[in-house]
């Protein structure tokens, strides 16, 4: 037998769901083996870093091709939110994102990648520098003239109802 995409051609609508949220699921459990086995050959300062330069590559990456798949074609903050809206992170880890004339608010009140890792004694993965490149690597494929701010994510302190949050401002507010 020859596997072929096709197959999802003849899938009813909640099957097709129902392998999507396979996919999403096992997306992220190949990324959390992949830097776990990672840091467990390197050290987990040398893994920090490959992730930190992986996901500023791939986020510029996917937020071009959905952009493209989807026919998003707003810039600015606007675009931004369209394209965070079908990211695979979006979706996995559940972004609050708030919309405002003049910036955007990124918030993760739960994170099952911190939560899975405080679960085994892990301790908090230090994912500000990666989230940073990859955060930056998103809107700079939206636009360029958009600013990224951290407001606060591990390693360092947060509140204890959310793990991080982003902001993203622009001169081109309010434009598209």
């Amino acid at each position: 037998m020859k596997t072929d995409p096709q197959i999802f051609q003849d899938m009813d609508a909640p099957t097709l769901r129902s392998y999507i949220d396979f996919f999403l699921r096992h997306y992220r459990v190949m990324d959390a083996f992949w830097f776990i086995y990672l840091s467990e050959r390197f050290g987990q300062e040398a893994a920090e870093q490959i992730n930190e330069k992986v996901w500023g590559r791939v986020g510029g990456l996917a937020a071009r091709d959905l952009a493209a798949r989807f026919g998003i074609r707003d810039r600015g903050l606007r675009g931004l939110v369209e394209v965070l809206r079908y990211y695979p992170w979006s979706l996995l880890i559940g972004y609050e994102i708030e919309e405002r004339d003049d910036e955007v608010i990124l918030s993760v009140p739960v994170c099952p990648v911190q939560e899975a890792r405080l679960k085994r004694g892990l301790g908090e993965y230090a994912c500000r520098a990666m989230h940073e490149a990859e955060f930056r690597s998103i809107a700079t494929a939206v636009d360029d003239r958009i600013q990224v701010e951290c407001r606060f994510a591990p390693p360092g302190p947060h509140p204890p109802e959310m793990y991080c949050q982003w902001r993203f401002t622009c001169p081109c507010a309010g434009q598209t």
